[in-house]
Formats: C-alpha cells, structure tokens, sequence
C-alpha cells in the first residue's frame, strides 16, 4: 500500500528556520534507510506558506488566496511518499524518524487511494487509463 506520510508544519518552519546540521543528518541518514528498505518513493521539504498560493474553486469560478495562511498546525512541512505492507509497517518507519522539527510536532499518514478503493463503481476503462497515466510518468 502506498501512503502519504506529511511532516506537520510548526511556528518555526512557517517562520522559514533552516533545520540544524544535526537535524539535516539524522533525516538523511533515516532516509538511507527507507530507500535501503524499499519504502521511499519520493519526498521533500516544502517552504513556509507565505511563499505559496491556495486556488478557491466555485462552480466555474477561481479566485487566487496568496500565503501565508492561518492555522500553522494544518499546513504540511514537508511529505514522503512510501510503499508499505500495511498501516501498521508505516506508524512503525515514523515512530523511528528524528523529531522533525525543534519542538513539539507532528507527523500525518494517510493511505493513497487506489483504483481498487473505487469498487465496481470505477469502469474498467478509467482503472487502465490510471494506470498507463502512471506508467508515464518519470522515475526520480
């Protein structure tokens, strides 16, 4: 099973705080492990939110929300996509991560849909499609 695993953004990270050395090699040392084990599919930082934009939709509309936003402790800081066996292998992989930030924080997994989650409902047309779309798309 595949899952998003979102580092939780804190006052520091919005406020745009460059990790320690420390921090930037337990992380890159507990990344060599999850590639190592096959887990990593891919994942980054992400900069605060003042540097980012939101896209209101409504209807046909669109209006542009430029950061940064409120609610520090709903914005991600940073993601890794990993593949697992289960729920269970991914608390376990993020139980072992380095406090990703100074403080206080928080770590978010949540499963990746996949066309299989859809039931019969999904035709067997859009399934194929899916999957030559990511079949496509380049290897990091």
């Amino acid at each position: 099973m595949r899952v998003m695993v979102m580092v939780k953004a804190t006052k520091d990270s919005e406020a745009g705080a460059i990790p320690s050395a420390e921090l930037l090699e337990a992380m890159g040392k507990y990344n060599e492990e999850l590639i190592s084990a096959g887990v990593l599919l891919t994942g980054d930082g992400l900069k605060p939110s003042s540097a980012g934009k939101r896209v209101a939709f409504d209807g046909p509309n669109r209006s542009i929300i430029d950061g940064p936003f409120a609610e520090t402790r709903e914005l991600v800081a940073g993601f890794w996509l990993w593949e697992v066996k289960d729920m269970d292998e991914a608390v376990a992989w993020v139980k072992r991560c380095p406090n990703p930030m100074p403080g206080p924080s928080e770590i978010e997994i949540r499963p990746v849909v996949d066309a299989t989650d859809f039931g019969e409902e999904l035709a067997p047309e859009f399934g194929e499609r899916l999957n030559r779309l990511r079949e496509r798309l380049p290897e990091r």
